[in-house]
């Protein structure tokens, strides 16, 4: 399994709607996806703002999923609740 993170850092005038990110967005993703898990994180004291993590069967299964029509959606949705440019990183679990 995989795990595909999608960090948010915070910086000085940074803007970042957590509602629009929960409520909106994320869904659209996982509706889009299909994902095995979801979380959601508000940063309260780090390096972030917020992140998204994804659980994924495979690499394999991430990969189609950046192929599909959703994904350009979710890209063009990123002015709805940010300003910030992502950092993403895709991560093999190894134990939980």
């Amino acid at each position: 399994m995989i795990r595909v993170s999608v960090l948010y850092p915070a910086s000085a005038g940074s803007t970042f709607d957590h509602e629009y990110y929960k409520n909106s967005h994320v869904p659209m993703a996982v509706r889009g996806w299909s994902p095995i898990s979801t979380q959601i994180d508000k940063g309260i004291n780090g390096p972030y703002e917020a992140a998204v993590h994804f659980t994924f069967s495979s690499l394999e299964k991430f990969q189609e999923c950046m192929g599909l029509p959703i994904t350009a959606e979710l890209a063009a949705d990123l002015p709805n609740y940010t300003n910030i440019e992502a950092v993403i990183q895709i991560a093999e679990i190894v134990a939980d």
